[in-house]
């Protein structure tokens, strides 16, 4: 398997949308790009699978090493192992929901279309890339398009929130770079994770790198206070925009978290894993209570995803491997059903013009396929037996309690507490979005349209794929968090 596929067919896609002039090829083109795109993910899962289970027990599978800048020792250096394909196989499902989902896009079409692409590219590179330069080149690629994305695309307070996310982003990339060249110096002039990893790097060095690297990638998952982009961020993006945040963008933080700092900075990890696990909880229910007073629907998928994202930095914050396997799948869980939650929210407010729940009522009359997936991404974000999030959750809280002492438990409980909120508000929204009496203005509104509902079937088999058989990704991303397990235990 070709890695660089994974980036150069994201390119091609986008350079031809770009030369295009028709808007109807500008959409085909970027279908069957990102189509291929999800068939090839499908397919690196596979073929990895088979190599696992032919007994190839290497790191990094498909690796690929080439010299970029030989003095500073930059390569690019690409590899996957489990959790890896596991966040490519995510992105290819939000990348073709997402395009299927802009399909009656008018304005700049050609534009919003390579903008989509090209975040799918940084995303894709983000993943495969075991250098950490070309890691952060890659990182700086997936925020520049939804600056664009939101500020000409976007809705209300568009220019305000585009300067804001880009603004908060940026500075975590800021915190991203310092630390990243502190550990350069610090562990030999080297760049390459697989190198730094089997590098002996001083306690000071881990103790100075740790909370800037972790601070960095967690600005970009929602880390309590740096979190105040999401809610503006989602709720001015476009519906596309808004899935490939919640979806892909929020998912770059946690997979740096774990495979940068945790990984290559146990020592650090450890030090101030009581922080991390401090700072998660009060995420969780901080997000699941301000979710309660909200009264728009994107607000109030935006705000859970703070809650449901604090679960993947608990998951990490916690050091056991149980835990940080349930991190990995909250990470693909909650990029499915938030990115369905966003799809379906689009779809809804096309027809009715409002996303105020007060406004609605009676929808599953008119819109029975919509209103229906509204029902089910909400079981699942509330933690519904057989969808992906109960899944992922009950694997963090196992984890969880594994730590024996008095505050782990104590942070443990208070995790579990904000299923109880998250139930009130998403029944609370449901139910007055699809039931009660029909308000005149909306009898004859229409359903999903045959993109809107392909898109939202593709993230759906994701979701119940996960939550009816889960084994197939736990035995996926084990051996990745039994690896970084080690690294911790050995650790001082």
């Amino acid at each position: 398997m070709n890695l660089l596929l994974l980036i150069l067919i994201p390119l091609l896609t986008a350079v031809a949308v770009f030369m295009m002039q028709n808007n109807n090829q500008v959409r085909w083109i970027a279908f069957f790009g990102s189509a291929i795109q999800l068939i090839l993910s499908l397919g690196l899962y596979v073929v990895y699978t088979n190599a696992r289970n032919h007994g190839d027990t290497a790191q990094m599978l498909f690796e690929q090493n080439m010299p970029l800048f030989k003095s500073w020792n930059i390569n690019l250096h690409l590899g996957v192992d489990g959790i890896s394909v596991a966040m490519i196989m995510l992105t290819a499902f939000v990348v073709v929901a997402g395009v299927l989902m802009s399909w009656k896009m008018e304005k700049m079409t050609k534009e919003f279309y390579f903008l989509l692409i090209l975040l799918s590219m940084g995303a894709y590179g983000f993943f495969i890339s075991l250098d950490l330069f070309v890691l952060f080149f890659f990182l700086e690629i997936a925020v520049i398009p939804k600056y664009l994305l939101i500020g000409v695309w976007g809705s209300g307070k568009k220019e305000y929130s585009a300067n804001k996310l880009a603004l908060m982003l940026m500075t975590g990339s800021a915190l991203v770079l310092v630390g990243m060249f502190i550990l350069y110096f610090g562990g030999g002039k080297s760049f390459d994770i697989l190198q730094l990893a089997q590098t002996t790097i001083p306690t000071w060095t881990q103790h100075i790198c740790f909370p800037l690297l972790f601070v960095g990638f967690g600005v970009f998952t929602a880390l309590f206070p740096f979190h105040t982009w999401v809610p503006d961020g989602h709720s001015s993006a476009p519906t596309a925009g808004s899935m490939f945040l919640a979806g892909i963008s929020m998912k770059l933080g946690g997979y740096g978290c774990l495979r940068v700092a945790t990984y290559l900075l146990p020592e650090g990890a450890k030090e101030y894993a009581n922080i991390i696990l401090l700072l998660s909880a009060i995420a969780i229910l901080y997000g699941a209570f301000a979710t309660m007073m909200q009264k728009d629907l994107k607000y109030i998928n935006a705000y859970s995803s703070i809650s449901h994202c604090g679960f993947v930095l608990l998951g990490i914050g916690m050091l056991t491997k149980v835990a940080i396997t349930g991190a990995i799948m909250q990470m693909v869980s909650h990029g499915l059903m938030t990115a369905l939650f966003f799809a379906v929210i689009g779809i809804i407010y096309e027809r009715t013009h409002t996303r105020q729940v007060n406004e609605m009522g009676g929808l599953l009359k008119v819109m029975p396929f919509t209103i229906t997936l509204l029902f089910i991404v909400g079981l699942c974000s509330l933690g519904l037996p057989g969808l992906s999030g109960f899944v992922a959750e009950m694997t963090i809280f196992v984890g969880s309690w594994e730590n024996p002492d008095t505050f782990h438990r104590i942070v443990t409980v208070a995790g579990c507490m904000s299923i109880v909120v998250t139930a009130v508000y998403i029944l609370r929204a449901i139910g007055r979005t699809a039931m009660g009496p029909l308000k005149e203005e909306y009898n004859n509104l229409s359903d999903a349209a045959w993109p809107e509902k392909l898109a939202t079937i593709i993230l759906l088999v994701g979701i119940i794929a996960i939550g009816v058989a889960p084994f197939w990704l736990n035995d996926l991303v084990s051996p990745g968090a039994e690896l970084i397990m080690q690294k911790i235990q050995m650790a001082k």
